[in-house]
């Protein structure tokens, strides 16, 4: 397909490429050339202000041949059972909104360039998201709008194939405690037993000694578990490993650990594992790299991949620090606070860095539902937990996508305020490959 727009620009070609090429599989070519456009026999859209060619037509804001950021200001349309934003007005446009524009946006997180209001932790915040606003959140718009436009597309040139999507589901694992009580080191012990007693917690303090005294199984370890499940569904996880010093909301155990290493490598040989930068390291590049050498040392190999501990991120820095530290791929897109798709998409992109206006090696896979989120931030139960899990899995099939699922060692444990969840699960996985 040739597709006729008034400039080529980074913001043209990399939406393009992500809208035809990654979501619908379409060979094409860009120009600015009206005359080659026009001798052009094949399949040709334009996209532009204004329909100028005898064409299929998308007509554009300026948003994608622009260079700076600045304020958004669109008006939206309800559009296939979604809302989307750069509501258009040309009849003869394939869609009633330019959604090049729209992806994009949503793609680059465009709004959290411009917004400073942040959570306790330094984070933009899900409630103030144009998606969450809109009731959105929950939809992969992008997808959506991508599967809308291949159709119309379709239409017009039959002979014109799309790419077969097929859902994908990856397991994630943050492993923020790798034990509850276990190799704590002497003081750590000593001062938990402390505290329990002044608060007069003899249950707490008999399942400590339970488990130090090799009488009862350690809460957290729940490895063997996830390792029965990866087995029996073919699952191939990620593992992100928080291995910071310790500090207020770093705890996990230290990385100079005999056991700690031991069970790192044993993690390393059912699965692939990523850094899990420290809260402390948040956009503090030396402490990040030294967190990073670390695990590699004691995994005998580079590491590409990382998710941010507590999903601290700020945009674009977070991005530029990882691509400075030679990590590919980043798992860190979602929100604590709310489920659904934070970027509108449940595919892999490349980062656009706005504040550079380019798009960089880096590769973003968003996630789309955390155990936290339902039941710290949503207060669900489990059954709950369930329902929702399964809708935000029905809505990535219906377009093909890859679903990503972010839980931790001490949810999978069951115990306390996580009881019922490894049945919950359990549940979740035979509901996705059942219907798979």
């Amino acid at each position: 397909m040739l597709i006729l727009v008034p400039k080529i620009t980074g913001r043209v070609v990399y939406t393009f490429e992500l809208t035809l090429g990654t979501l619908l599989g379409v060979d094409f070519e860009l120009t600015a050339d009206p005359v080659k456009f026009e001798a052009y026999e094949g399949p040709k859209l334009q996209y532009a202000p204004e329909h100028l060619a005898t064409a299929a037509f998308v007509q554009s804001t300026d948003l994608l041949f622009e260079r700076h950021l600045h304020e958004q200001t669109f008006s939206c349309v309800d559009f296939e059972g979604t809302v989307a934003p750069y509501a258009m007005d040309a009849e003869d446009s394939l869609l009633p909104f330019d959604v090049f524009s729209a992806s994009f946006f949503l793609v680059t997180r465009y709004e959290e360039y411009l917004s400073h209001e942040r959570d306790q932790y330094g984070r933009f915040k899900a409630e103030d998201s144009w998606m969450y606003k809109n009731n959105m959140l929950q939809k992969p718009l992008v997808n959506l709008w991508a599967q809308a436009l291949g159709t119309r597309l379709q239409r017009m040139f039959p002979d014109l194939a799309l790419k077969k999507r097929k859902f994908e589901f990856i397991p994630t694992y943050d492993i923020d405690a790798a034990w509850a009580y276990l190799h704590k080191g002497f003081y750590r012990t000593v001062g938990a037993f402390l505290r329990d007693l002044s608060a007069v917690n003899r249950d707490e303090i008999r399942k400590r000694l339970e488990v130090l005294r090799g009488k009862r199984k350690d809460p957290f370890d729940s490895f063997d578990f996830q390792f029965a499940l990866q087995k029996e569904f073919k699952l191939k996880p990620i593992y992100f490993i928080l291995c910071g010093e310790y500090d207020t909301n770093d705890k996990n155990i230290s990385i100079r650990n005999e056991a700690f290493q031991s069970l790192i490598k044993t993690l390393g040989d059912y699965a692939d594992v990523g850094i899990h930068p420290s809260f402390s390291s948040y956009l503090d590049l030396d402490k990040m790299r030294t967190e990073i050498e670390n695990l590699s040392e004691v995994l005998h190999r580079p590491l590409t991949k990382s998710r941010q501990h507590f999903l601290r991120m700020n945009l674009p820095r977070s991005y530029q620090r990882l691509i400075d530290l030679d990590i590919s791929d980043d798992y860190t897109m979602g929100y604590a606070s709310q489920a659904g798709f934070r970027a509108g998409i449940a595919d892999t992109f490349r980062f656009y860095d706005l504040e550079n206006d380019m798009v960089t090696p880096l590769c973003v896979h968003p996630f789309a539902l955390m155990d936290g989120t339902m039941r710290d931030y949503l207060n669900l139960d489990v059954e709950d937990s369930l329902a929702l899990a399964k809708q935000l899995v029905d809505e990535v099939k219906a377009v093909g996508g890859t679903f990503i699922y972010l839980t931790h060692n001490e949810t999978l444990g069951g115990e306390k305020r996580w009881e019922g969840w490894p049945e919950m699960y359990r549940q979740f996985l035979d509901y996705i490959f059942q219907s798979k």
